[in-house]
């Protein structure tokens, strides 16, 4: 499938979902706190959207239908933690990954955040996921290939001492939520082959950070996935439009 080109008016719809998406994670965030669950914070997430008129997107996507209103990843959990009774932890991190869909169009974003007072590895795992993201975005040019952004994006990674999550990718969205292109946080093959980045594309860049090891295992709810070597993970993402030969944050309040 081709990468689509969006004109103004579908970039403005694109925003449009893009900011629903960030205020939502702006006003969960507040909920984050020792004693909350994230099945609360999921509920108070789908509220928010249903007022802002949207809905949530990942609600019953795929198969098996996911079953939350958003994805809730606490401490070992990367990405797709389904959100449940249990309460939130002081020392715990957990990250919020945020899907509306607005009039048609899909809008994604994802931060990983503290419980309280974390450790002070964790606070550094979270700023890797969060600084990699900016800087990958700070690179984007029309006529870079996206496998040079995911180049950026395992440099980013390694050079904080982390890994990226193998298997799972940033990815284009518009009318889907899932569109092409693929981005890798990891380049496979020859970073100077493969499609351009050229105005009018929107795509999701999402670093997962893995600490010691890449590899992935799937718990047993179907959703939540892990890196093998069991320890905390952070992610964040964004979606951006290229417009006049670099990129614009649409996931931004």
């Amino acid at each position: 499938m081709a990468i689509v080109l969006r004109d103004k008016s579908e970039i403005a719809s694109l925003r449009a979902a893009g900011q629903l998406t960030a205020r939502t994670i702006e006003h969960i965030s507040k909920f984050v706190k020792a004693g909350a669950t994230t099945a609360e914070i999921a509920e108070e997430a789908e509220k928010f959207i249903v007022e802002g008129g949207g809905r949530a997107s990942f609600k019953g996507l795929y198969k098996p239908p996911f079953p939350g209103a958003i994805c809730t990843s606490v401490n070992q959990v990367i990405i797709h933690g389904v959100p449940d009774s249990a309460p939130l932890k002081e020392g715990d991190i957990v990250g919020l990954d945020v899907g509306v869909e607005l009039n048609g169009w899909y809008g994604d974003a994802a931060v990983t955040l503290p419980v309280g007072k974390v450790s002070e590895s964790d606070e550094k795992l979270i700023a890797a996921a969060k600084s990699a993201l900016k800087e990958a975005i700070a690179a984007i040019k029309s006529g870079m290939r996206f496998k040079e952004l995911s180049e950026v994006l395992e440099r980013a990674i390694k050079s904080r001492g982390y890994q990226p999550l193998k298997g799972y990718c940033g990815h284009g969205i518009g009318r889907l939520p899932h569109e092409e292109p693929t981005i890798l946080n990891y380049v496979e093959g020859n970073a100077r082959q493969g499609p351009k980045i050229k105005d009018g594309m929107v795509f999701c860049i999402e670093p997962m950070i893995c600490q010691k090891q890449g590899e992935f295992k799937v718990l047993k709810d179907g959703w939540s996935v892990v890196s093998k070597d069991g320890l905390n993970a952070s992610h964040y993402e964004h979606t951006v439009a290229i417009v006049g030969g670099k990129a614009e944050i649409l996931s931004a309040p």
